[in-house]
């Protein structure tokens, strides 16, 4: 199963030649990763976040312009004892073109003690329903 996240890509995210800049790919990782834990039912406030960033990374595919809709499609590749390794696609809505991919390492994280805790029993299990299956990407552009 996937979870997709769906955004309209907005003016601020251009540079100076007119495409969406690289860094607005992590930050649509970031919402995307955002909605997944909220979908979840693990992050419904601020105070009930338990989630840091160790790593990220994003393979370029294609370009995205300004207003075009994009999915972000989030699986999961591996679940350890304290992180799980989160998989992304941005792909475009109208074709479905792949523009991005990436992964992202995620700990579950105390921040009262400030340090990971082994994710909770009820967390993996509604991980484990995202399974990341291994695809061919073809370029989009």
């Amino acid at each position: 199963m996937k979870h997709l996240t769906s955004i309209t890509t907005r003016l601020q995210e251009t540079d100076a030649l007119g495409h969406i800049n690289n860094i607005s790919y992590f930050i649509y990782f970031e919402e995307a990763r955002i909605d997944f834990f909220k979908t979840l039912g693990f992050a419904d406030s601020a105070s009930n976040w338990h989630y840091i960033l160790a790593s990220t990374q994003c393979n370029f595919r294609g370009q995205t312009y300004f207003d075009e809709k994009i999915t972000i499609e989030t699986t999961v590749k591996n679940i350890g004892n304290t992180s799980m390794n989160l998989h992304h696609v941005i792909r475009r809505e109208e074709t479905g073109e792949v523009v991005a991919d990436g992964q992202a390492i995620v700990v579950y994280f105390n921040f009262i003690h400030q340090k990971s805790e082994r994710i909770p029993e009820g967390l993996r299990q509604m991980l484990a329903r995202y399974d990341y299956e291994d695809e061919p990407l073809e370029k989009g552009v």
